[in-house]
């Protein structure tokens, strides 16, 4: 029960081209920035807007083929779509927004598959209330409910948690967790969130200024994630220009004045250095990569310490290095105004900028 996506669809001077497969079972991560064309490709699976040209397919059938001038519309594409804002209707009460999506049955057999979506989703005490009364998990399962009705063969998500706040993402996304363990066709979850994806999806495809790299194990995107805009996605604070330094295993970073020794060979296509805020740490005695800071600001979260860090000898419009450091780790540096930072060799990532 693949889904397979192979699409084309410009706006203006804009050109979304994704490329890739979710499999039967699978909750693959569609990961991006805003405006990367993440939503643009829901639309076109789902059959909301039409691509120029390419190939979707669902379980062997066929949604829309350019070519061959075949484009299904919405309801007959069997595909789910959770919205950001769960798209319930106002004026109908829970029971009523999950028997709209049941016509095709008669009344009593509609009565008994909406008791057992509700039943599913832990509904039953809400089937009489209408949306403003319900709590955000319970429209979240109500909006489940009503895709779920459609008997969809696959599922497509929406950032369904991007204008929550923390506490109630959690608790959410974890409700969300449980109905898709069950749910058999592919899903596919978007969002700009990497710990959401990383907790939810084993792959993801990454979308890149409207173009989409080939799917890849999540680990691996953030053990190497290759390109510039995958590092940042990642979370990747420090991405610095880089050129190929004086011999092997070195690397120059211009604006900071360095030569730096990597673990990885030089990729063809290199430009940027990458360097995860966590990586940089206080030097130990001896150790190599080493180059005395100037702390620009200093911010503590709730677990660590943010630091700005400038490399001495720099202008100031260099950029920041940036550094996390456990709280008691920070505490017990000698000096807070200068640091002499060290990043080890095979943290160092060699990026491509697209």
């Amino acid at each position: 029960m693949a889904l397979t996506v192979r699409i084309q669809r410009r706006y203006g001077g804009f050109l979304l081209d994704a490329d890739f497969t979710a499999e039967d079972g699978e909750a693959l991560a569609l990961l991006g920035a805003s405006g990367c064309g993440k939503s643009v490709t829901l639309k076109c699976i789902a059959g909301i807007d039409r691509p120029d040209a390419g190939r979707i397919e669902l379980d062997g059938r066929v949604l829309f083929d350019g070519a061959a001038g075949i484009n299904l519309p919405p309801q007959r594409r069997r595909v789910g779509v959770l919205f950001q804002n769960y798209a319930l209707f106002p004026n109908m009460t829970v029971e009523q927004n999950v028997a709209v999506c049941l016509g095709r049955l008669d009344r009593r057999q509609r009565r008994q598959r909406t008791g057992e979506l509700l039943a599913l989703l832990r509904l039953e005490g809400q089937r009489d209330l209408y949306p403003r009364q319900l709590s955000g998990g319970q429209q979240q399962r109500t909006a489940l409910a009503r895709i779920l009705a459609a008997e969809p063969r696959a599922l497509l998500l929406d950032e369904p948690f991007s204008a929550l706040d923390s506490f109630l993402k959690w608790q959410l996304e974890q409700e969300l967790r449980e109905v898709l363990d069950r749910f058999p066709g592919p899903v596919l979850w978007v969002s700009h969130d990497r710990g959401e994806v990383y907790r939810n999806c084993r792959r993801v495809c990454v979308l890149e200024g409207g173009r989409s790299s080939p799917a890849a194990e999540m680990r691996e995107l953030m053990a190497d994630p290759v390109t510039v805009s995958a590092a940042r996605l990642s979370g990747c604070r420090n991405c610095v220009p880089v050129r190929p330094g004086p011999g092997p295993g070195l690397a120059e970073v211009p604006d900071w004045g360095l030569t730096l020794r990597t673990a990885s060979p030089w990729r063809e296509g290199t430009a940027f250095l990458g360097i995860r805020a966590d990586r940089v740490h206080p030097a130990e005695p001896g150790e190599s990569n080493a180059f005395p800071c100037r702390v620009v600001r200093a911010a503590e979260d709730v677990a660590f310490m943010l630091a700005a860090l400038r490399p001495e000898g720099v202008g100031e419009g260099a950029p920041l290095l940036y550094m996390e450091l456990a709280k008691d780790a920070w505490a017990a540096l000698p000096d807070h105004g200068r640091i002499l930072a060290a990043v080890r060799p095979e943290d160092l990532m060699l990026l491509r900028d697209c």
